[in-house]
């Protein structure tokens, strides 16, 4: 029954067609939320989120410019182009205002979201991310990525990413999360992951900002996250105003795969206060 109610769509907007998941709320007073996938993933991460979700919530998950099934028009990606889609998508679907959940790259757009639009925002759910910029290491680490992407394919790099992302738990426990990433990555087209290297190598900082942030925002972190640090997250907690901070133990940097249940519990836990 809560498989039919999910309905696949696409939509025209400025130079790319987007393809999402929505699932509508059956109440008069909903509550609207947009889930944002990380790199280089696709909307099919959330599927399970946007099953858990009460009657009264509206749930979209869409595909990022250049992933999944979005196409990826002019090619010239950045954090600050991912966001200004966000918008220009909400207007088409005369969304006035919505909770945005970003998990790692999602986070920094819903961030970059949030100094653009504020005003369409009513929370904000970041999952295993922050507002850093990336380092010189962490640039020259993307740049050597996309070398090897490159040079040796997408195999390798899934391999190795899938080792990075999920806890040694998760892959044991969890084998079809693990090959869903795989297929993700598979799927992707070198061009889109490597243009989107680049855009997370040259995105902005937006920690200046954190303290301007008035929704109420819900900060998510796997334990055993081995890319985004506890520190990196004791930050946003830190500087965001209205912000509370989980740990989920038993998981890497996906916890919305790896450990579904408690994840879920904790966004409708969110929900229900905005």
């Amino acid at each position: 029954m809560t498989e039919r109610l999910i309905r696949s769509n696409k939509i025209r907007i400025g130079d790319i067609s987007i393809s999402y998941y929505i699932k509508k709320s059956r109440t008069t007073t909903s509550k609207t939320i947009i889930f944002l996938h990380g790199f280089p993933f696709n909307k099919n991460m959330w599927r399970d989120q946007l099953e858990a979700l009460p009657e009264d919530v509206t749930a979209i998950a869409l595909d990022i410019r250049g992933h999944g099934l979005t196409t990826s028009g002019h090619g010239f990606f950045s954090i600050d182009v991912f966001a200004k889609d966000i918008g220009v998508f909400m207007e088409k679907l005369d969304i006035e205002q919505a909770v945005l959940c970003g998990i790692s790259m999602g986070g920094y757009i819903a961030l970059r979201a949030y100094q653009l639009f504020p005003e369409k925002i009513s929370g904000l759910i970041l999952v295993d991310t922050h507002s850093k910029a990336d380092t010189n290491a962490g640039k020259q680490k993307r740049f050597d990525s996309i070398q090897a992407i490159l040079n040796y394919g997408r195999r390798p790099f899934s391999i190795g990413f899938v080792e990075n992302v999920f806890s040694p738990h998760s892959i044991l426990e969890r084998p079809e999360a693990v090959e869903y990433i795989k297929s993700a990555i598979r799927r992707s087209s070198v061009r889109s992951i490597c243009s989107t290297l680049l855009a997370l190598a040259a995105r902005t900082d937006t920690s200046d900002t954190l303290k301007d942030i008035s929704v109420p925002t819900l900060l998510i972190r796997g334990s055993d996250d081995r890319i985004t640090s506890l520190q990196d997250m004791k930050d946003l907690e830190e500087a965001i105003p209205n912000a509370r901070f989980i740990e989920i133990t038993g998981c890497g940097h996906l916890p919305n795969l790896e450990v579904p249940e408690e994840f879920n519990y904790a966004i409708k836990e969110f929900m229900i206060g905005i």
